[in-house]
């Protein structure tokens, strides 16, 4: 019998929980640099989280996903953006839909925000399933411009910008 997944904005109050699983979660793994729970704690602090999302199951918290705000300007103008970043999921959820789970969930909100562009840093085989680009990222200067940058418009029918900046908020230049 397989229990439901419930996901829900986070609380202050599941801190601690978001905590533990973000350590769980890029403890055992070559990707991050094991100081995202202190980015996200930093990016909460400074007021940047646009969308902090929980995935429950049987009221234990098993995942998290934070978007954070960017300041982007796109063929000459300032543009809504968020930047993805992390996604953890307790290591015996992997596998198993909830990081999947919860980005859409975000992106779904960050939609009803307004919000018109993403980016990620992360794997390339991953992230484009979402409608994220690394193509479409080589138009914007950023410090972390490559093969991992990726964006993608929230709209799927807006068009896309020709070319400008992307700097993510200002937690990612404080973390050691």
């Amino acid at each position: 019998m397989s229990e439901e997944l419930g996901i829900r904005a986070a609380t202050a109050a599941d801190a601690g929980a978001v905590d533990t699983v973000i350590r769980a979660a890029f403890a055992g793994t070559d990707f991050g640099h094991q100081g995202e729970a202190e980015l996200v704690r930093m990016i909460e602090a400074d007021g940047d989280a646009l969308v902090s999302l929980v995935a429950e199951r049987s009221g234990d918290i098993v995942g998290h996903v934070l978007f954070s705000r960017m300041d982007v300007e796109a063929d000459g103008e300032a543009v809504a953006a968020a930047g993805l970043a992390p996604v953890s999921v307790a290591p015996d959820r992997q596998g198993r839909g909830v990081g999947t789970a919860l980005i859409r969930a975000g992106l779904a909100v960050l939609h009803e925000q307004g919000v018109a562009m993403s980016f990620v840093l992360g794997h390339e085989d991953y992230y484009p399933r979402f409608g994220y680009s690394a193509e479409f990222a080589t138009r914007f200067v950023s410090p972390f411009s490559g093969p991992h940058f990726m964006a993608m418009m929230l709209d799927s029918a807006a068009e896309w910008p020709q070319g400008g900046r992307a700097d993510y908020a200002p937690a990612f230049g404080r973390l050691g």
